[in-house]
C-alpha cells in the first residue's frame, strides 16, 4: 500500500482538478506557494521549507526508494514516467472507453469554453443596425417594430443616448429624422421616463462627445429645444438638470445654450422646427432633384455605366421607382431621348440595380399620372403606350403590366367625364396655389357644376399640397374651411377623405412623410371644424384593419388629444402665408420683351416652359395679345405659334387667354383705339390655325 504522503484525498483531487483550468503559465511563475496547494500532504525537498519559486515538487522527482532526485528544468521526468503534473501544452481527448471516464466532464469542458453573453453588448450591437438602417430608408414604422422585436425595453434609454449622438456626428437630414423617430416613439415603443434619462446620459457625457463633434455642445442644446417643442420631455427637465450638473461642465452649458437660445426666442417653436429642414419631406425632394441631374447628364453624354454608378451612389434603391417614373417622362418631353432612356432602364434591370418591383411601381406612377401629364404632352398616352410593349418585349419589364396597361382601352362616357374633370381641377388647383384666390376657384368650381365629383376634388387639392411646400399646404387647410362653408358638405369631405386614406400607401411612394402629413390634415380639419371628432371614428370604420390608412386617423386622433393641439395645429404649416401673381406676371412681360425687340423663338419658349407653370399659360397668350395691339408687332404671333406646335401652351390655355382679352377689350380700347380690329385679325388666325376651340368664335358674336 502506497504511503499516505503519496495519496490524495477526494478534497484534494478536487482542488487539483480546478487548478488544471488555470493557466500553466501563471501557475509556474508564481513567486510564492500557490495556496491551493497550501494543504496537500506533499514533503517540500527542501527539508520543511517552501521553495523560493514555483510548486514544492516542480523540479522534484521522487523514486521508489523514497528518495528526492533533481530532474532537468521544465522537464517532464525520465523514461517511462508520466510527465508534468500540470502539463497543459499537449493536447488531449476524452476516451469513452476509459474505464475512469466520467460522462460529466465533457459538459464541464463545454460550459467552461462557451463565451459569456452580455444583454447589453447585444442590445447596443442591434440597436446600431436598427439606426444605420433608419437613416438610410427613413422608415419610422420599421424602426418602431424592430426595437419592439428587440426587446430589452429596460435598455431604451441607451436608445435615446445612441439615436442622438449618432445623428450629432451627421448632417441635418439625419438630425431631423432623429427627432422625428423619437417623437414617433414617445409613450408608444419608449416610455417618457427613459426619454428624459437618454437626454440625461446624453448631458453627462458631453464631454467625450465635443472630442468628435466641435459644435457638440449647440447641437445636443438643439436636440433637447426640439424634444421639449415637440412635447416629449417637460420643460422643467432644463431646470432640475442645471441643480444636477457642475456649472463648469459642458453639460450645463448645453442646458444654458437651449434655454437662452432657442427657447426664449419670438415664435421658437417654429424656428426650432425648421432648423434641420423640417419634414423629413425636404429630403425627398433633393433626392428628387439628383435625381433629374443624373438623367440629364445622361441625356448630354449618353454614357450608360456612369448613369448607372451615380444611381447607385445615390443610395436609394427603395426609392428607384422614382428613377424609372422620371426617367420615362423625360423619354415622352423628347423622343429622341426615347433610346437612351431605354437604354438606361435596360442595362438598370441587367444589372439589377432596379429590381422588376421597381420598375412596375415606376411604370404604374406614370400610367397613373397620364392625364396631368397631357396637359404638357399632349401625346403622353400615345407615347406611353408605345414604351410598354419595348419594355415588355426586352424583358425588364414585367409581363404582367401588359394588362393592367390595356385595361383601360374601353373607356366608358361616366370615366371619360371623371377623366376630364381631374384635367380641370388640376389647374383650377395650380392656378389657386398661384394666385391665392378662393372666390376665383369657387366659381370656377361653380361652373364645371359636377357637385357629384366633390369628393375627388378633395382628394387632388391634399394631394398636389402633400407635395409642395408648407405656404401650399397651409392654403389648402384654409381652402377646405372656405368650401365647407360655400359648396361642400361633410359627406363630401368624409369621402374624400376615405379615398385619399385609401391610397396613402401609394402616395408615400412620391412622400415618403405622406402618412404624417394625412395626419396633420386630418387633425386641422376637426381644430377647423370642418369634421368632427365623431367624423374620424366614421372615417376609420371604412378603412381595412391594420392598415396605413387607419394608423394615419389614430395618429391624427393623438395629434388632437395633445396639449395645446389647437395652437400648434393652426401654426402647423406657418399659418396664411398667400402671395400674389406678379412676380409670375413680371417674368412674362420681361420675356415678352425681349423677344419684341429681336429674340430668338426657342429661348423665348424655353423660358415659357422655365416658369414652371402650364397652366398659368393664358396670361403668356394674354400678355402677347396686349404687347401685339400696343406695339403694333404681330410678330408676337409667331412665338404663340411656336408654342402651341412644341406642345407648350394648350388649346385650353389658348382659348383662356384669347377670353381674357376679349373681357378686358373695352378698357383696352381707351389706351388702343383700334384694340376690337386688331383683336378680330388675332381671332380668325387663331381658328384658321386650330389655337382656340371652335366655341369660341360662337361666344365672340
Amino acid at each position: 500500500m502506497a504511503s499516505d504522503e503519496g495519496m490524495l484525498t477526494d478534497g484534494q483531487w478536487k482542488k487539483l482538478e480546478i487548478a488544471t483550468l488555470k493557466n500553466a503559465e501563471n501557475l509556474s511563475s508564481s513567486p510564492k506557494s500557490h495556496p491551493l496547494f497550501a494543504d496537500l500532504n506533499i514533503k517540500s525537498p527542501t527539508g520543511g521549507k517552501g521553495p523560493v519559486a514555483g510548486f514544492p515538487f516542480r523540479h522534484v522527482r521522487r523514486t521508489h526508494s523514497g528518495k528526492h532526485i533533481r530532474v532537468k528544468k521544465e522537464g517532464a521526468g525520465g523514461k517511462g514516467t508520466w510527465g508534468k503534473l500540470l502539463d497543459t501544452d499537449v493536447d488531449f481527448f476524452l476516451d469513452k472507453n476509459d474505464p475512469n471516464y466520467d460522462s460529466g466532464e465533457g459538459a464541464y469542458d463545454e460550459l467552461v469554453d462557451s463565451p459569456v453573453s452580455d444583454p447589453l453588448d447585444d442590445y447596443k450591437k442591434a440597436v446600431v443596425s436598427i439606426v444605420e438602417e433608419y437613416f438610410t430608408t427613413g422608415d419610422v414604422k420599421v424602426a418602431a417594430s424592430d426595437l419592439r422585436e428587440l426587446g430589452s425595453s429596460e435598455y431604451h434609454p441607451y436608445f435615446t443616448k445612441r439615436l442622438v449622438s449618432m445623428a450629432m456626428d451627421r448632417h441635418d437630414k439625419e438630425k431631423e429624422m432623429a427627432s422625428v423617430l423619437l417623437s414617433a416613439l414617445y409613450a408608444d415603443v419608449i416610455l417618457p421616463d427613459q426619454i428624459r434619462d437618454g437626454f440625461i446620459r446624453l448631458l453627462r457625457s458631453v464631454d467625450d462627445l465635443a472630442v468628435d463633434i466641435p459644435d457638440a455642445v449647440n447641437v445636443l442644446a438643439l436636440f433637447i429645444a426640439r424634444a421639449i417643442v415637440d412635447e416629449i420631455l417637460p420643460p422643467v427637465f432644463l431646470a432640475r438638470s442645471k441643480k444636477n450638473l457642475p456649472e463648469s461642465s459642458k453639460g450645463y452649458h448645453v442646458v444654458v445654450t437651449a434655454e437662452k437660445s432657442y427657447l426664449s426666442a419670438p415664435h421658437h417653436a417654429e424656428l426650432v422646427e425648421r432648423k434641420w429642414g423640417g419634414s423629413t419631406h425636404t429630403t425627398v425632394e433633393e433626392t428628387k432633384k439628383k435625381i433629374s441631374e443624373i438623367l440629364k447628364e445622361y441625356v448630354e453624354n449618353g454614357d450608360t455605366y456612369e448613369a448607372c454608378r451615380c444611381i447607385r451612389e445615390l443610395g436609394v434603391s427603395f426609392f428607384h421607382h422614382e428613377v424609372v417614373k422620371r426617367a420615362l417622362v423625360l423619354a415622352m418631353e423628347s423622343q429622341t431621348y426615347e433610346p437612351l432612356i431605354l437604354k438606361l432602364l435596360n442595362e438598370a434591370a441587367e444589372e439589377g440595380l432596379i429590381s422588376s418591383s421597381q420598375m412596375v411601381k415606376g411604370f404604374n406612377r406614370v400610367a397613373e399620372s397620364l392625364d396631368d401629364l397631357a396637359l404638357d404632352i399632349p401625346s403622353a398616352r400615345k407615347l406611353f403606350d408605345s414604351i410598354v410593349p419595348k419594355a415588355i418585349s426586352g424583358g425588364w419589364l414585367d409581363d404582367s403590366f401588359k394588362v393592367s396597361s390595356d385595361q383601360d382601352g374601353g373607356e366608358s362616357s361616366q370615366d371619360e367625364k371623371l377623366r376630364q374633370y381631374k384635367k380641370d381641377t388640376v389647374n383650377i388647383i395650380q392656378e389657386y396655389f398661384l394666385s391665392d384666390d378662393i372666390p376665383e376657384l369657387i366659381r370656377s368650381l361653380e361652373d364645371l357644376a359636377t357637385p357629384e365629383y366633390n369628393p375627388v376634388f378633395l382628394k387632388k387639392l391634399i394631394t398636389l399640397a402633400l407635395d409642395k411646400k408648407n405656404r401650399e399646404k397651409e392654403m389648402a387647410s384654409v381652402l377646405l374651411s372656405s368650401l365647407h362653408m360655400e359648396l361642400f358638405s361633410t359627406e363630401d369631405f368624409i369621402n374624400g377623405f376615405i379615398m385619399l386614406l385609401e391610397s396613402a400607401e401609394d402616395t408615400a411612394l412620391d412622400i415618403m412623410d405622406a402618412s404624417n402629413e394625412l395626419a396633420l390634415f386630418l387633425a386641422r380639419a376637426v381644430i377647423d371644424d370642418v369634421l368632427a371628432p365623431l367624423n374620424l371614428e366614421e372615417i376609420s370604420t371604412k378603412l381595412p384593419p391594420k392598415s396605413t390608412g387607419t394608423e394615419t386617423v389614430r395618429s391624427a386622433r393623438s395629434l388632437i388629444s395633445a396639449r395645446h393641439a389647437g395652437e400648434r395645429l393652426l401654426r402647423s404649416w406657418g399659418g396664411g402665408s398667400g402671395w400674389i401673381v406678379e412676380d409670375a406676371k413680371d417674368k412674362i412681360v420681361k420675356l415678352l420683351e425681349e423677344y419684341e425687340m429681336g429674340g430668338v423663338t426657342s429661348e423665348a419658349c424655353q423660358c415659357i416652359r422655365d416658369l414652371g407653370m402650364p397652366f398659368f399659360n393664358h396670361e403668356v397668350v394674354k400678355k402677347a395679345l396686349v404687347m401685339a395691339m400696343e406695339k403694333k408687332n404681330d410678330g408676337l404671333l409667331n412665338l404663340l405659334e411656336e408654342c402651341f406646335g412644341e406642345g407648350l401652351i394648350t388649346m385650353n390655355q389658348m382659348t383662356k387667354g384669347f377670353g381674357r382679352v376679349k373681357d378686358s377689350l373695352d378698357d383696352l380700347s381707351l389706351d388702343i383705339p383700334n384694340a376690337k380690329e386688331k383683336f378680330e385679325l388675332y381671332v380668325g388666325r387663331a381658328m384658321d390655325n386650330g389655337w382656340i376651340l371652335p366655341e369660341f368664335a360662337i361666344s365672340d358674336e
